[in-house]
């Protein structure tokens, strides 16, 4: 079938499981020397309709919550929307995949994700490495209580535990806040700088540009991989599997 994907995560996937994208979103940057080959239809919220339609797509892979509404609701072309917002939803998400583009390679990943959805790692705390580390900004000096996992900034954002990332934070053994909702507003403020943490995602804010500046508001900060945590399909998992192989190695 020929798929055009307007999710970077699943770009990313359909690739490696050997489906034929012929059509993705500029911020799908995954695998490079792939894409590189795929034209560019527009990005998560917007699109080239008639580019769209020029490339003659069986079918359009879209999200619930990456992409605009509008993009699922066109009628000329055939669409599967996902809703991910936990791990077992990538495990279904997965399946439901290989059906419908008839890509058994799809259902083999499903059944890896089957392996790791379920089991946790122990509690992560300071002696141990934190999963996803680019680099520390302030290391903590007192126990921590709380932990944030912060995507934005002006104003802050932090994700609820009610997410797919938060859903990989406690797979991995951290506990982030739940939240009224899924990316919450938030005041730095509110929170006590000896005992909270920060964990500054790579992406989609870039944090990693702003070292300075975050070292000045005095609070405990990592920099974690964004993509680890969020693209969620073979990266993800990729990372997941190596970190259970790490604590089966610890043990």
């Amino acid at each position: 079938m020929r798929v055009v994907s307007l999710v970077p995560s699943w770009t990313e996937t359909l690739l490696y499981c050997g489906v034929k994208v012929v059509g993705r979103t500029r911020y799908c940057i995954h695998p490079a020397l792939q894409v590189n080959d795929i034209p560019i239809v527009g990005g998560t919220k917007d699109w080239d309709w008639p580019s769209v339609e020029a490339l003659q797509p069986d079918i359009l892979i879209l999200d619930r919550e990456e992409n605009a509404r509008f993009m699922g609701e066109q009628s000329t072309i055939p669409s599967h929307i996902t809703d991910i917002t936990s791990m077992q939803d990538v495990q279904d998400a997965l399946s439901a995949l290989a059906t419908k583009l008839a890509a058994p390679k799809l259902e083999a990943l499903a059944t890896r994700w089957s392996r790791v959805v379920d089991q946790r790692t122990s509690a992560w705390d300071l002696t141990g490495p934190l999963p996803g580390l680019i680099e520390w900004g302030k290391f903590p000096a007192e126990p921590i209580h709380t932990i944030l996992y912060m995507i934005w900034k002006d104003p802050w954002i932090a994700v609820s535990q009610r997410t797919f990332i938060g859903s990989m934070l406690h797979r991995l053994g951290i506990e982030i806040p739940v939240f009224a909702k899924q990316y919450q507003t938030i005041r730095l403020q509110d929170y006590d700088p000896q005992t909270t943490l920060i964990l500054f995602s790579s992406e989609p804010y870039a944090f990693l540009q702003q070292k300075e500046q975050l070292q000045s508001l005095g609070i405990p900060h990592a920099f974690v991989n964004g993509e680890s945590f969020c693209w969620y399909g073979i990266r993800s998992l990729k990372f997941l599997e190596k970190e259970l192989q790490s604590e089966q190695a610890m043990h």
